[in-house]
C-alpha cells in the first residue's frame, strides 16, 4: 500500500535511455520508485528496486496494455497539492504523493516515417496514458516534477538538492512537457489527414505548428533582430560536416538552393533525358544566380559558378550529384558561404576543408524532392498563408503558338530555364544556353524591365538562347526585349489579352514562342 506521506516517483518510458542512473538518484534520496510494467523490468535488471503501478491502481494493465496508468489514485497523486483538504483526500483513499514523473511517449513519428506503415500499426502507437502523464504534471509544476526527454536529467538530479533551483526547473519541464504534447498530437493529426482514405486537394480545416526548437541564432536577418530555428524532423536537416554555425540568411538561402535541384515534372520527352545530367546551382540572398546541368559534378559546378561569377561571390552551392575532387578544386576557386551535396570524396572534403569558415552540409538526396512536395507556409497579418501543389490540378499543358516551332536544342533550354524561373521571385526572367543560365532576373515590378535586366546580363551568351518568363507578357515589348538580346525561344505562360499581338510579335522576329497553361509567380 503507497504511503501518502513519502514522496515517489512513477516511471513511464518508451526511451529507457538515462532511466537507470536517474532512478538511483532518486532512490538515494528515499523517493519510492513506481513504474510500469515494462520500464520496471528494465530497472529491475539493473538492481533497482522499482513497485508495479499496479500497487497504486489495484488494477492490472487492461486491454492489451491501452490503460496502464489512467486511474484516480494515478492522477490523483499528480494532481494534488499541499492543501489540507488534499493531505485529508490523499490519505483516505491512500493516494501517494507522486513528485516526479518521468515519461516519454509511444515512438508514433518513427513509426509513421517508416516505408510501409500500415493505418491499424500507426494507430497502436499513438499514446494516451503518457500524454495524460505529461499534461497533469505539468500543470502541477509547483509540486511535481515531469521529465520527458532523457537530455533533461543531469539538470534535474543536481537541481534535488537546491530547492529554489528545482523550482525554476520545474516551471521550465513543464513549458518542454505542453510542447511536447503538442507536436505529438500535431503529428497525429497530420499523419491521419494525409495518410489512407483522405480528401484529395484539400488542406487542413486548422493548421497547427507544433515544432522543436533546433537551434537558437546569434540573430536574424539584421543584427537586431532575434532569430531561432524549428524543424519538426531532425533527420530533414543536412548534416553540417565544417565551418562556422549557419545564420538565419545561411538557413534561407540553403533552402532556396536545394529547390532548384528538384526536377518539375515537364513531361516524358524531358524526363530521361534530364535525369542524366548533374545539376548544381548557385543562390545569393534566395535569388538564383547559376544554374547548369552537365555530364559530371565538376562541370556542372564550374559552369554555374561561372554563369554569374560576380553574384556567386559569397554566394550558396549545391549539386544533386556526390562532389569529387574536380567539383571541389572548382569551388576552391570561389569564396562561398556553405556548400552542400548529398556526399563528398575524401579527398573532395580534404580540399573543402582548407577554407576556414566554409560551412559544408551533406542532405539526403531525397531532400530537394522533398522540399517541393511539402507545405508551403510563412507569416502575414498576424496569421499564417499555406499553400501545396493540388493534386487534382490538370498536368500542365505547353502549346507551340509561333508560326516556327523550337529546334531540339531550343526545346531543352526552354525546358531547363521552365525549370529554374519557378524560383525566381516576380517578376522573374531565366535565359539559357546550352543548358547553363546566362542571365538572370528576380524581383523586378515590370516584366520588360526584367527581361533587359536578364539580356543585359547574358550579354553574348543570349545569342541563340532561350528564355523563360514567370508570367505572361502583358505587351509585345518582353518579347521584343527578348529578341532584342539574342533570345531565340520564348517560353510564358498563355492567358494575357493580348497575347494575339505578342505571337504576332514572334512571328515577326523569328522567335519560337511556347505557351504553358500555368503560371509560376514567386512572391
Amino acid at each position: 500500500m503507497p504511503d501518502a506521506a513519502r514522496p515517489a516517483a512513477l516511471f513511464s518510458l518508451s526511451d529507457r535511455t538515462g532511466a537507470v542512473e536517474l532512478a538511483r538518484a532518486l532512490a538515494a534520496r528515499d523517493i519510492d520508485i513506481y513504474a510500469t510494467s515494462g520500464t520496471r523490468a528494465h530497472l529491475a535488471e539493473h538492481g533497482i528496486v522499482a513497485h508495479d503501478v499496479e500497487e497504486i491502481t489495484g488494477f492490472p494493465a487492461l486491454f492489451g496494455g491501452r490503460v496502464k496508468t489512467l486511474h484516480p489514485k494515478v492522477f490523483g497523486g499528480i494532481l494534488k497539492d499541499a492543501s489540507a483538504e488534499h493531505v485529508r483526500q490523499a490519505q483516505q483513499y491512500a493516494i501517494p504523493t507522486i513528485a516526479v514523473v518521468v515519461v516519454n511517449l509511444y515512438p508514433f513519428e518513427a513509426t509513421v516515417a517508416r516505408a510501409g506503415t500500415e493505418l491499424a500499426d500507426a494507430i497502436e502507437q499513438i499514446d494516451i496514458g503518457g500524454v495524460a502523464l505529461m499534461r497533469a504534471a505539468a500543470k502541477n509544476f509547483a509540486h511535481v516534477a515531469v521529465l520527458t526527454h532523457p537530455t533533461q536529467y543531469d539538470a534535474f538530479v543536481a537541481a534535488l538538492d537546491a530547492p529554489e533551483a528545482a523550482a525554476a526547473l520545474r516551471r521550465k519541464l513543464a513549458v518542454a512537457a505542453f510542447e511536447r504534447t503538442a507536436e505529438y498530437d500535431v503529428a497525429i493529426a497530420h499523419y491521419l489527414a494525409t495518410a489512407g482514405e483522405v480528401l484529395p486537394g484539400e488542406l487542413p480545416g486548422a493548421l497547427s505548428l507544433a515544432m522543436p526548437l533546433r537551434a537558437r541564432l546569434r540573430y536574424g536577418t539584421n543584427p537586431q533582430e532575434r532569430a531561432a530555428f524549428y524543424l519538426d524532423r531532425g533527420d530533414r536537416l543536412p548534416e553540417q560536416l565544417h565551418g562556422k554555425a549557419l545564420s538565419y540568411n545561411n538557413l534561407l538561402d540553403l533552402d532556396a538552393t536545394l529547390r532548384l535541384l528538384a526536377r518539375a515534372p515537364l513531361g516524358a520527352q524531358f524526363g530521361s533525358e534530364r535525369e542524366r545530367f548533374v545539376r548544381a546551382a548557385v543562390v545569393k540572398h534566395t535569388v538564383p544566380c547559376g544554374v547548369a546541368q552537365r555530364s559530371t559534378v565538376g562541370k556542372a559546378l564550374r559552369d554555374a559558378l561561372a554563369a554569374d561569377a560576380v553574384s556567386a561571390f559569397g554566394g550558396i552551392v549545391a549539386t544533386d550529384a556526390p562532389i569529387d575532387l574536380e567539383g571541389a578544386l572548382a569551388l576552391r576557386e570561389f569564396f562561398l558561404e556553405i556548400v552542400a551535396a548529398p556526399a563528398f570524396s575524401d579527398e573532395a572534403l580534404a580540399q573543402l576543408r582548407r577554407s576556414k569558415n566554409l560551412r559544408i552540409m551533406r542532405f539526403a538526396p531525397s531532400l530537394p524532392e522533398e522540399l517541393a512536395r511539402e507545405l508551403r507556409v510563412r507569416s502575414a497579418l498576424g496569421g499564417v498563408l499555406a499553400e501545396d501543389d493540388d493534386p487534382q490540378a490538370a498536368p500542365e499543358q505547353w502549346k507551340v503558338v509561333g508560326a516556327r516551332p523550337p529546334s531540339p536544342q531550343e526545346w531543352h533550354d526552354l525546358a531547363f530555364a521552365w525549370d529554374v524561373v519557378r524560383h525566381v521571385k516576380s517578376n522573374g526572367i531565366a535565359i539559357v544556353r546550352g543548358g547553363v543560365t546566362r542571365g538572370i532576373c528576380a524581383g523586378q515590378t515590370n516584366r520588360v524591365s526584367a527581361v533587359r535586366i536578364a539580356g543585359f546580363r547574358a550579354g553574348e551568351n543570349a545569342r541563340g538562347a532561350a528564355c523563360a518568363s514567370d508570367g505572361y507578357f502583358p505587351f509585345a515589348d518582353g518579347l521584343e526585349a527578348a529578341a532584342e538580346a539574342g533570345c531565340t525561344a520564348v517560353i510564358a505562360p498563355g492567358g494575357s489579352i493580348r497575347d494575339a499581338i505578342v505571337i504576332d510579335a514572334a512571328n515577326r522576329l523569328g522567335v519560337a514562342l511556347v505557351f504553358s497553361s500555368y503560371r509560376y509567380f514567386l512572391h
